[in-house]
Formats: structure tokens, C-alpha cells, sequence
């Protein structure tokens, strides 16, 4: 088996840099990085290897897939992390239900929301802070959807 492998050196280390990815990818989501990074010194290594550049050897295999995860690492990791950071806005404004108006059946506060039944279902209904400044909203005022959320109406005055 081991000459089999010592045979085909690029081979093993690109099919271990797209197991270690496959497994980064399937169990981690590419959130823990380790195997991420060493997953790409793998693959470069096996690339370099095939096409000459890099001695088929296990030390030169073993110090280039460990080398080039580093440098990987040191230039993926601050895109890589900002990107993961990056919060999208949450808010779903493309419902069919936005722009729905409708009257409240109870007095809303931004730390008290109520409810109305539509369609069939119980909404919760809360004061959209991003589109008014209101902290309440009184009973009987005719409000429209500005946002929605899984059985949340957020709404402003209309």
C-alpha cells in the first residue's frame, strides 16, 4: 500500500486536500478554518507536485502542504472572517404581505405587542423600530406591514 502511495504522491495529496475540504464543508460548514486551510496546502501541494515545480518526496510534501497552509491561512483568514461577520438585514420586505393595512385591535409599545388574525393566523404585531420613531401605537389606528418575520407583522402608522 505504501508504494502505492509513494507512486502516486500528487494524488494522495490532492485526494487528502479534497477530503479534508469535503469534511470541512460537511461537518463544519467552513466555520472552523483548520481543516479549510490545511485542505488548500494539500491541493497546492499535489498541483505542484504534477506539474513539476515541487520534488515528489514526503518531506518536500509534508513542508510544502504545511507551508502553504500558513501562507493561506495568513491571507484568507481576515476576508474569510470578516465575511463571517457580516450580519444581513434580517427583515423581509419582499412578503406579498407588505403594505398590508389593517386597524390594531389593542394598544402596541415597542415592549408590549399585540396581535391581529389574517389569512387565518394569529400575528404578533410589533412597531417596526427601523421605519418610526413611535413608541406606541393606540388602539384603532390604522397601521400598514412594513416587514415581515415567521408570524410577525412589524408595522408603522399609515
Amino acid at each position: 500500500m505504501m508504494e502505492l502511495i509513494n507512486q502516486y504522491q500528487p494524488q494522495f495529496w490532492l485526494l487528502c486536500g479534497f477530503i479534508l475540504l469535503a469534511i470541512e464543508a460537511a461537518a463544519f460548514g467552513f466555520t472552523s478554518g483548520v481543516l479549510l486551510f490545511t485542505g488548500i496546502g494539500a491541493l497546492l501541494t499535489g498541483a505542484l507536485m504534477m506539474m513539476g515545480l515541487l520534488p515528489i518526496g514526503w518531506s518536500a510534501g509534508v513542508a510544502s502542504s504545511a507551508l502553504l497552509s500558513g501562507i493561506s491561512a495568513g491571507l484568507l483568514w481576515r476576508p474569510l472572517k470578516r465575511l463571517q461577520n457580516q450580519t444581513p438585514d434580517d427583515r423581509n420586505t419582499s412578503s406579498d404581505f407588505v403594505g398590508h393595512s389593517f386597524e390594531l385591535k389593542e394598544e402596541i409599545t415597542k415592549t408590549k405587542p399585540g396581535s391581529t388574525r389574517y389569512s387565518g393566523i394569529e400575528w404578533q404585531v410589533k412597531i417596526d423600530e427601523h421605519e418610526t420613531e413611535a413608541q406606541s401605537m393606540a388602539q384603532g389606528r390604522r397601521v400598514i406591514v412594513t416587514s415581515v418575520d415567521v408570524g410577525c407583522f412589524h408595522v408603522k402608522e399609515s
